[in-house]
């Protein structure tokens, strides 16, 4: 018996706790409105009238609003400078602001941090962005690090799943995360229209998160990692060359956006809700929803699809900030009310498109506006090339009515 018990306590998964988080604001200096955009855009000299126009008319209906940021060698006078070195700089910025905040707001060392895991998509120097944060901090030579890059905008939820295993390995643990992107690496300065669309929704911004193990953290802990589900579309063709990055006819490096990314991310959404479902949803809403597919699939009825009612599920959405469209079809498809769809909306025309720190974004949105109660749930989804739709799910361990600076007046 003495050996079973210990066979179970071994194999039993370690909790994961949320200690907390901060995301990135940048000084308002770096403030981008339309009007200063398209000046900026037009000022280089590189893009023809149409494809101007086309930019403007993405940005206007972008649901980006006026106050999003942008790097500051992109409010500088043309030509820009895009070398490695300034991108180095954007990441430098962003990164060890971000980290610095929330290491002080929670009286913690760098010689405390025991894992480290950094994602970035398109930039991806060497040495990496994780020894930069290393050698920034000075931790420990023993501390564990990974950089996760190409990974597209879900990867702050992947970088989350990664903790979550190494977390199970390493017990007493304190793990750090840190999600952004790089601006300066994603612009583009030729003509192909899909290949324009970044440069007008992608915005600066970044996050990092500090996560435990340790049984004594649950007391102060904000949140508790239930689920992470990830699912990756890559074995289809039109999935995986949905978001590609690639030279046009010039020679010009860009990422290429198709228009089959919404019906593809539509494709993965309800993927990847087939196999979150039957985790979060009450069992009457599940019994609903295998009547209805039985009617439709078994007896062939012509009944409508039956959509599980996610509300009853999760009292918070923190949908990525892909783009106005992108959460309009979200909330038609999953029939979510305006309120719980308005955190999102507003994060994205506050800070725009920040790529894998949008959900941290968002939630940053829900809990200086809205506030968390202990014992809620907060839903997480993220699209990213691939293509990939992945979800974790939290329960609120304590009420958290936190007060962001980002998203507190100036």
């Amino acid at each position: 018996m003495g050996m079973v018990l210990t066979v179970l306590l071994v194999r039993r998964s370690r909790p994961v706790y949320l200690l907390d988080f901060t995301v990135y604001k940048p000084p308002d200096r770096l403030k981008c409105s339309h009007e200063v955009f398209a000046e900026q855009i037009r000022a280089q000299g590189c893009y023809e009238a149409d494809t101007l126009q086309f930019m403007d008319k993405i940005l206007q209906n972008s649901g980006v609003g006026e106050e999003a940021y942008m790097p500051p060698e992109l409010h500088r006078p043309p030509p820009w400078n895009l070398s490695m070195e300034v991108r180095r700089q954007e990441s430098e910025m962003v990164i060890f602001d971000t980290v610095d905040r929330l290491l002080r707001d929670n009286n913690l060392q760098p010689h405390q941090v025991d894992i480290l895991v950094v994602n970035c998509s398109v930039f991806c120097p060497t040495p990496s962005l994780s020894a930069m944060v290393v050698n920034k901090f000075r931790m420990r030579a023993d501390v564990i690090t990974y950089n996760l890059a190409g990974m597209g905008c879900s990867a702050g939820i992947i970088s989350i799943s990664l903790v979550r295993e190494l977390l199970q390995v390493y017990p007493g643990s304190t793990a750090l995360v840190v999600s952004t992107e790089n601006i300066s690496q994603n612009v583009y300065l030729g003509n192909q229209r899909s290949m324009s669309i970044p440069c007008c929704i992608f915005r600066l911004g970044g996050a990092a998160v500090l996560l435990s193990n340790r049984r004594r953290d649950a007391a102060c802990a904000k949140y508790e990692l239930l689920h992470v589900v990830r699912t990756h579309m890559g074995a289809h063709d039109e999935a995986y060359s949905c978001v590609y990055q690639q030279e046009d006819d010039s020679g010009i490096v860009g990422m290429r956006l198709d228009k089959s990314l919404m019906r593809v991310a539509g494709m993965a959404l309800r993927e990847n809700l087939a196999r979150l479902g039957p985790k979060v949803l009450p069992l009457l809403e599940q019994a609903r929803y295998i009547a209805a597919l039985g009617a439709r699939r078994l007896l062939k009825m012509d009944v409508p699809a039956y959509v599980p009612d996610f509300n009853s599920a999760f009292n918070h959405f923190c949908i990525h900030t892909g783009g106005k469209g992108v959460l309009e079809a979200i909330e038609k498809q999953l029939g979510l009310p305006q309120e719980r769809m308005w955190p999102s909306k507003y994060t994205l025309w506050r800070y725009g498109n920040t790529s894998s720190s949008s959900v941290w974004y968002v939630l940053a949105c829900i809990e200086t506006h809205v506030g968390v109660r202990r014992g809620d749930r907060v839903w997480q989804l993220a699209f990213g090339s691939g293509f990939k739709a992945n979800s974790a799910v939290w329960r609120a361990r304590r009420a958290s009515q936190g007060q962001h600076a980002a998203f507190l007046p100036s």
